[in-house]
Formats: structure tokens, sequence, C-alpha cells
């Protein structure tokens, strides 16, 4: 695991101001929140959290993507998000001063940059936009998880069609040609995602591929045209 001061990389500066959260937000209360964030960078499949950790830090993703997972009744791996660039997690055990609900892991190289809980409250405390944009996040992500469950009944076509447009949402970035371009996670990963069978979703993907509706990379997932996978939720 790599350490950055956040004062010897203006890079790192430009990114922890450009991420959503702090848009807007004065200039002096940005420099005031940010000054003690400490930058770390993680290998793949690097675990930060763990469940019932307690919330000493709040992390905001300068880079790479991580996953955010839980475990059913019977021990099952469940993967309830994946977080890419300007994004933020930890946030809710600082707020309630509780222990970690869920895991989060590394599925590729990331740089996150960890904020102390007290430094995050205090901004959420004192400057109302902060609180604005964190109603926002929570906001974002409960429309999120109310249209996957509305979607659990949906066939498989659909489900996986949605796995990738709120992956599109959330990690899209628009490519030269066109369209957006997502990273192309490993199966398991939109399986858990979709809470179908691994095995089903490379019949899907394969599908979709035939049809046109997506392009595989070995590491992106290219969506020529995010309208018409739109079409494929029923």
């Amino acid at each position: 695991m790599d350490y950055s001061p956040r004062e010897s990389n203006s890079n790192v500066d430009q990114l922890i101001r450009s991420t959503p959260f702090f848009k807007g937000l004065p200039e002096e209360i940005v420099e005031r929140a940010t000054a003690h964030i400490v930058t770390r960078t993680h290998p793949p499949n690097q675990v930060i959290l763990l469940e019932n950790d307690w919330g000493s830090s709040v992390y905001f993703l300068l880079d790479g993507w991580v996953k955010i997972r839980t475990y059913n009744l019977d021990g099952k791996e469940v993967t309830l998000n994946i977080l890419g660039h300007g994004e933020l997690f930890g946030e809710m055990a600082a707020l309630e001063e509780a222990p970690r609900s869920t895991d989060v892991i590394t599925l590729a190289s990331t740089t996150i940059g960890n904020m102390p809980a007290q430094d995050f409250v205090h901004l959420i405390n004192t400057e109302p936009l902060a609180g604005i944009r964190l109603a926002q996040l929570m906001g974002r992500r409960l429309r999120q998880v109310n249209r996957r469950l509305r979607l659990r009944e949906s066939d498989s076509m659909s489900r996986v069609a949605d796995i990738l447009l709120f992956l599109a949402e959330g990690q899209g970035k628009e490519s030269a040609k066109g369209g957006i371009e997502i990273p192309n996670l490993p199966h398991r990963e939109l399986s858990s995602l979709s809470g179908l069978a691994r095995e089903t979703v490379t019949r899907v993907l394969s599908k979709l591929e035939k049809k046109s509706l997506i392009r595989r990379d070995r590491d992106v997932l290219y969506i020529p045209d995010v309208y018409a996978l739109e079409r494929y939720i029923v």
C-alpha cells in the first residue's frame, strides 16, 4: 500500500476538489475540510473496510473502483454496490458513530482519500450545502436500490441490462466513439449484483453482444447506445 501526503501532489488535490461532494462549496470551506486528508493507493482485491469496524474515516474514491459487500443468511456473498471515481463511502458509520455495516473491497488498483470522521461530521454540521450534497447522494443510492428491487422478478435480460445501465450511471465515461464505457467487471460481480447465476449472466452478455448492444474488451465494456439497451428492460 502506498501513502501520499495530500500537500505533495497537486493532481490528487484537484481530484479531491473535483468530486461531486465538494462541487460548489466555498473555497475556504473546502480547504479547511480537506486539510487532513491522506491518500492511499491499494492493489486489486484488497479489503479496505470490514463489517463491524468502527468508523474513524470517510473515504473519497479518486481512482479505480470498489465493491460494497455483505452476506445473506445462507452465507452467500452479496454485492450491494460498485463505486468508482468521485464517490464516497464510510459516511454513515461516521455520522452514526456506529460500526460499519458492510465490507469494502477494491476491484482494481484504487486511490482513496481518507478524511478523518470528525472533520466530515464538522463539515456536515457547519456547511448547509455539504448536507445537501450528502442528501442527494443518499437519495440517488436509494433510487438505485429501489429500481433493482423492482426488477428482481423480471427476466434475466432485463436484470443484466439494468445492472449495466446502473454501472453506466455511476462509473460510465463517454467514449471518443460516442456511447459509454464502463469497467468490464468479472461475471461473478455482475452475478452478485443482479442476483442471477454466473452462467446466466455469461449467456445474457453473449446475447447482448450478438445484438451489438455491448462490446467487450479486456478491461472495458462499451455500450454504443444507452437508450437501445434501456429498451430491453421490461
